[in-house]
């Protein structure tokens, strides 16, 4: 029953037709791209995950993928962070676009059909690793080609319930014309069973070598990184309601984007007080790893000295390595967690004076395509391109600041990337640093851009908004 045994191994092995299995699993997330970084591993195959913004200390990761002499991202989704690194791109199905099983976290398996065709060279993760597979065996172990030739995700299927059998997990008596008969059914399920097992364990035989449970006594321990003079602020990361993991899909969605268009750093009303700032002021926020600016808001739902940020936005929305430029990767021995919960943080003023704020409507991929330059600009302390949602309508919302205004040329550049080159009503100060244009579409709002004075903006966003 033991699902690291070497009996197990050789059975699968058996199997594939391979002559053994790895004695050891391979790295954990973090210690993997340690590994990258310092040339043990030299290539990585990245599939269904963003690395460039999901990991903690996002200079070590981003070091690491550098340093790598191969990377191949499987990616269902332009724009995400882990793409800039990329030297293969594998174009991906998502998950209305495939075949398969799903498993939910009742150990349930329920049978899954495609309702769409996936769109140009996409295809299932299988359908990608399966075509890799027979070209590298075709190159170097050609009677290996049949291996990795399946007929349908059906054939992939039974393959995996076979490696199931006589573990905890015992998928041998499914098929996918079981789960058709009888509807979605929980594991184990063991070949000659009629129905799946509710209650795991119920016989009170676990999954170890001498079939008792494991209990793992644990002790407090004090977080990897207390505060100090230097960062005094406790900051944890989190989740918002309406968004997933780093915004791929997400951002995407208008209705979902209404809910929190910008990521806002959340501290006690007394901490804001005594920063002397209000809300939306822009703040700098540093810890031993990285520096992000931020707008910041009150939150009485914090203890003093306490600070929030949601985990959503990286450097495909913000300037700078996103909000994972701060955070730990201390990690748990055992799950190897990192301990995304808390950082130790300084907070202060950013003390950005110029400011600039822009929306336009229209179709948010796109328009954050031809804005991400102005992400990297050399002038900007601040830069933000987000998706946002305007009468249910996709479009996209920018905010620059920086300690200097802009040049009027660069102004003007901006303006043009807005798609403000003909106005319907323009104001200009460039002594100054201030740009005002707006243009209407069919009597209404279509963009706008306020540079060096932005006191229009919310009467604006009521118009796009009405």
């Amino acid at each position: 029953r033991d699902p690291g045994n070497a009996a197990h191994r050789a059975e699968v092995a058996a199997l594939w037709g391979v002559p053994a299995l790895p004695d050891a699993p391979g790295l954990p997330a973090l210690q993997l791209f340690e590994a990258i970084r310092d040339g043990r591993i030299k290539a990585v195959w990245i599939a269904a995950t963003n690395p460039a913004q999901s990991l903690p200390d996002q200079a070590r990761v981003r070091a690491a993928l550098e340093a790598a002499e191969l990377v191949i991202v499987q990616e269902a989704f332009a724009g995400t962070e882990t793409l800039a690194y990329a030297d293969i791109v594998l174009p991906a199905a998502t998950w209305p676009e495939k075949d398969g099983t799903v498993t939910n976290s009742e150990r349930r398996v329920s049978r899954v059909h495609a309702a769409i065709a996936p769109p140009g060279d996409a295809q299932g993760d299988w359908q990608i690793v399966a075509a890799v597979a027979r070209a590298l065996a075709a190159r170097i172990a050609p009677e290996l080609v049949p291996t990795f030739t399946y007929a349908d995700a059906d054939a992939v299927f039974a393959e995996h319930t076979r490696t199931t059998a006589g573990r905890d997990l015992d998928y041998s008596g499914l098929s996918y014309a079981t789960l058709a008969q009888q509807g979605p059914q929980q594991w184990p399920y063991p070949a000659g069973a009629r129905q799946g097992t509710p209650r795991l364990y119920g016989d009170g035989i676990f999954a170890t070598a001498d079939g008792r449970a494991r209990f793992l006594p644990v002790t407090y321990r004090a977080v990897a990184e207390p505060v100090s003079e230097a960062f005094p602020w406790r900051l944890t990361t989190g989740r918002l309601r309406d968004h997933w993991h780093t915004m791929a899909r997400t951002g995407l969605a208008p209705a979902l984007t209404r809910h929190v268009e910008e990521p806002a750093l959340s501290l006690h009303p007394d901490d804001l007080d005594g920063l002397g700032l209000g809300p939306a002021a822009l703040v700098r926020v540093t810890s031993a790893r990285g520096t992000l600016i931020v707008p910041v808001q009150p939150d009485a739902g914090l203890r003093a000295g306490q600070a929030f940020l949601p985990m959503h936005w990286g450097s495909a929305f913000l300037n700078g390595d996103g909000i994972n430029a701060l955070t730990n990767p201390a990690r748990d021995p055992v799950s190897h967690q990192p301990e995304l919960k808390h950082t130790a943080v300084a907070i202060t003023p950013a003390a950005l004076p110029w400011q600039a704020v822009g929306w336009a409507r229209g179709d948010a991929v796109a328009w954050r395509a031809r804005l991400r330059p102005w992400l990297s600009h050399p002038s900007l302390g601040y830069a933000s391109v987000l998706p946002v949602a305007m009468s249910g309508e996709s479009g996209v919302r920018i905010r620059f600041a920086s300690a200097q205004p802009l040049p009027p040329g660069q102004l003007r550049e901006l303006a043009q990337a807005l798609g403000l080159t003909t106005p319907d009503a323009s104001f200009e100060d460039t002594g100054r640093g201030r740009l005002r244009r707006l243009a209407r579409r069919d009597g209404r709002l279509d963009a706008y851009l306020l540079a060096g004075d932005t006191r229009a903006a919310d009467p604006l966003d009521a118009w796009a908004d009405g």
